[in-house]
């Protein structure tokens, strides 16, 4: 009989710093394209502020210089950097969701291998279909 180790939960204090970060992206049409590089969660008033840049290859095109922010809230709330609901993060890890008419994402956390997370998109719709797989692994101090 197996028993599988309860997850703690997560709060915003546990994702502050920095984070190395690959992404593997499967475009529905075969298309592969890979990022590499840094997540960095740093405080601002109401939250912490995630940084994401690094390179990204898509395919055997040149590397593309790429960058993205969110802002994390209180409760596990991520926002647009302008300030848009994105969604919400289950504090154990699991699945949510985020409707970007007209295209489905579907997300899951994984905090089980903790200081590592994954997390894995499946964007669904006539704009976009891909699957984002995302290894979040903590930078030592």
């Amino acid at each position: 009989m197996s028993h599988k180790t309860p997850v703690r939960p997560r709060c915003l204090q546990d994702f502050e710093g920095g984070w190395e970060l690959i992404r593997r992206i499967e475009h529905a049409d075969g298309t592969l394209a890979r990022f590499e590089g840094l997540s960095i969660w740093a405080p601002d008033g109401d939250g912490l502020c995630q940084e994401e840049s690094g390179v990204l290859r898509i395919g055997k095109a040149a590397p593309i210089v790429a960058r993205r922010r969110y802002l994390w809230r209180p409760i596990l709330s991520v926002h647009f950097d302008d300030g848009r609901f994105f969604h919400d993060v289950p504090s154990t890890g699991g699945k949510a969701s985020h409707w970007c008419a007209p295209d489905q994402y579907d997300v899951t956390y994984d905090f089980a291998p903790w200081p590592e997370f994954r997390v894995t998109w499946q964007v669904s719709g006539p704009r976009k279909s891909y699957r984002m797989d995302s290894i979040y692994r903590r930078i030592s101090a």
